[in-house]
């Protein structure tokens, strides 16, 4: 379905008279509030085609209906986000569930919504019908040359799914890892990754990004072959300048310094991108900020602190998308949570006093440090947020407007109310 823009404007113009009241206020304390509303404008983050169906637990999977049946019902859910929140301007597919069958007529469709098509992801976590060789013990990784080949072919074949729908980065995230002890060479594996991973740089465009995802545990308990920052670190500095490190936020063991990995990679030129979910135990793929949004906050604080350092585009810079699962939410609602997280953390940190802070750390004031960042974070941005939707065309409540205008009731209606999206 699509929504009419006419009923945005309705909409809007039933909520503007205590808009502008609060965006006046919000504005008036900021310096420079247009040249902030451009950075929000400007900020877009990739949406992924998985993220459109309800998730799963380990134990069930609960439909809640109207699910995406196709990449082109996909490719229609993520252009509806973006009409309400503007901010969801791109989409990231994931292969083999989401092959398009016609790419012209795929990426015309994406266009007519206003969407680009980010990352590409690969699939070596799944045995798919018809395969010669089995990924239980790993693909890139694997003892058996001809199943890390299988792995390897199957990544430039993703490369070139991406080559034809316009996408320009890659993003490699391997289950390869063992359950017991000795039950992997840790040497070996390494390497056997590292061999691997060279065969699929060496097919990248020259435009092209390869982002190295890393994860501690799961699905294998004992050891993950690239389990942290530092391996996968590692194995972006081999493979070459294309190469980078890719984030997730809830890859990683509890109470992990993620702000401090972030400012290591940046400051090393080696942060290629991030997938944005929360947790409050490891890798619970909530809802982004639902948790810990002061930490999310924090993340930011060194993103726009680093890349303005190196003087890299916060728009483009980097590769921002949102990875969770949503289990018992409606996966519309909840990426508009998310993505209303991710644009509040962003502006927090966007008005955090520089200099300020630079000389209280140079003069060890730790108070004033803390003071510093904590009025940012304190600062009520919802408003300059609403704003910059409302100036790019968006809804001033997108969470509002989906459920005032009742979005899932349609969607169960035209596609049905057992409806699985694919690869879910």
């Amino acid at each position: 379905m699509q929504i009419e823009k006419y009923r945005i404007e309705e909409f809007n113009h039933l909520h503007s008279a205590a808009h502008e009241r609060k965006f006046a206020f919000a504005a008036s304390s900021v310096k420079d509030p247009e040249s902030i509303l451009q950075k929000l404008i400007d900020f877009q983050i990739a949406i992924p085609s998985w993220a459109l169906g309800t998730g799963a637990t380990r134990f069930g999977r609960f439909s809640g209906g109207g699910e995406p049946r196709s990449l082109e019902e996909k490719i229609e859910d993520i252009g509806l986000l973006h009409a309400l929140n503007r901010s969801s301007g791109a989409i990231s597919l994931h292969i083999p569930w989401d092959i398009p069958q016609d790419y012209a007529a795929i990426k015309a469709l994406a266009a007519q919504h206003g969407l680009r098509f980010d990352a590409m992801n690969s699939n070596t976590f799944q045995d798919q019908p018809g395969q010669a060789g089995s990924y239980k013990f790993g693909s890139m990784q694997h003892v058996d040359k001809s199943v890390r080949r299988q792995a390897v072919e199957h990544n430039i074949d993703v490369i070139k799914h991406g080559m034809a729908l316009g996408s320009n980065s890659l993003t490699v995230w391997l289950a390869d890892g063992s359950c017991f002890p000795g039950q992997l060479n840790f040497r070996k594996a390494f390497r056997n990754t590292l061999e691997s991973l060279e065969e699929v740089y060496a097919a990248l465009p020259e435009n092209w990004k390869m982002y190295v995802e890393y994860k501690a545990f799961e699905p294998n308990f004992y050891s993950t072959t690239i389990g942290d920052w530092g391996q996968s670190y590692l194995l972006a500095s081999k493979l070459g300048p294309k190469a980078y490190t890719l984030v997730d936020l809830g890859h990683h063991l509890p109470n992990a310094n993620i702000e401090q990995i972030v400012a290591l990679l940046l400051m090393e030129g080696k942060l290629g991108g991030f997938h944005f979910n929360d947790s409050k135990y490891a890798d619970d793929d909530l809802t982004t900020g639902s948790i810990k949004p002061y930490q999310l906050f924090l993340i930011f604080n060194e993103l726009v602190e680093g890349m303005d350092a190196r003087g890299m585009e916060h728009a483009t810079s980097l590769g921002w998308m949102i990875d969770a699962a949503h289990n018992v939410k409606d996966p519309l609602e909840d990426l508009l949570q998310s993505v209303e997280a991710i644009m509040l953390a962003y502006t927090q940190a966007l008005l955090v006093n520089r200099e300020g802070l630079a000389e209280a750390q140079q003069e060890n004031d730790v108070v004033r440090c803390q003071e510093i960042l904590q009025e940012a974070f304190r600062t009520d941005v919802r408003p300059l947020v609403a704003e910059a939707r409302l100036r790019a065309g968006g809804a001033l409540a997108p969470l509002g407007f989906y459920r005032k205008s009742r979005v899932r009731d349609q969607l169960v209606q035209e596609r049905g109310l057992k409806t699985v999206a694919s690869g879910l």
